[in-house]
């Protein structure tokens, strides 16, 4: 995976692999990188930067971007601030979670319909804040 689109917004998971909130997180990702707005940002897995992979620390230091928690750890969060990044927002899924208690997300490797419908829920969420800062003009990428 190359990084080099330097006026991207970068968006970095939760890589909770085996928790819910880790899936809606990732899913949530997708849906704003190939769906909505796909030449405007770029996925960034939070485990190359945890592991030090040397590209990507680089890529993401200096760059902004939008993190998206899966719990209070905050791990997405913690490490672009390790790594240099300069954070736009932050989205926690449980934050989400509590404005749309009916969809009740439940899976790992696939989704339920809940789990479906909160991704959709956080991915629009980030949508509307990538929009935020287009008209804003805050969205000063590297």
């Amino acid at each position: 995976m190359s990084f080099r689109a330097k006026n991207k917004i970068l968006i970095v998971p939760c890589s909770g692999i085996g928790k819910t909130y880790g899936s809606v997180s990732r899913e949530a990702a997708y849906i704003v990188q190939q769906e909505l707005h796909p030449q405007e940002t770029q996925i960034v897995p939070l485990s190359l930067l945890v592991l030090g992979d040397e590209e990507t620390c680089a890529t993401t230091a200096g760059r902004s971007a939008i993190t998206i928690d899966g719990c209070k750890l905050a791990c997405a969060t913690k490490m672009i601030q390790q790594s240099g990044g300069k954070i736009l927002r932050t989205f926690d899924v449980l934050d989400v979670f509590r404005r749309y208690r009916d969809f009740k997300p439940q899976g790992i490797a696939e989704l339920n319909e809940g789990g479906q419908k909160l991704a959709q829920a956080l991915a629009e969420e980030i949508s509307a804040e990538i929009e935020q800062m287009n008209l804003a003009g805050e969205a000063e990428h590297a």
